[in-house]
């Protein structure tokens, strides 16, 4: 899902070089690779220009990404939802602490009395 947004708001250019109808290159990341046909005139000889319509053109196209997302509003809890997410916290946290070595659950009860010898009663003896 994260990708989804980076990649749905991230703007981008595609640059592409024709040499008349035929593509040349296609960058995206930095402008394409021209044909090597480009005119070039002689600044100096202002006497003498003769001007050549250029064949190659460039052709770039903008993606925009979008830019109005719309803001999570989980800065904004009402005091129910604080509650339950602090008493949720609480419990979650405390559901793995273990009882320390030395803790003997049963210490302060005393054992049932024994009026009658079950396992003769029973003969069930353990060899």
């Amino acid at each position: 899902m994260a990708l989804v947004v980076v990649f749905s708001t991230m703007s981008y250019t595609i640059n592409s070089h024709f040499c008349g109808d035929t593509l040349v290159s296609k960058s995206y990341f930095s402008e394409a690779k021209t044909c090597g046909m480009e005119m070039k005139q002689d600044i100096n000889n202002k006497k003498c220009s003769i001007t050549k319509k250029n064949c190659c053109k460039d052709v770039i196209k903008v993606i925009e990404g979008q830019d109005n997302l719309k803001k999570n509003s989980s800065d904004s809890l009402s005091l129910d939802q604080q509650l339950f997410l602090a008493t949720f916290y609480y419990s979650y946290i405390n559901l793995f602490e273990g009882l320390h070595d030395k803790v003997i659950p049963f210490k302060n009860y005393s054992p049932p009395l024994v009026v009658k010898d079950i396992h003769v009663l029973d003969e069930v003896y353990l060899i």
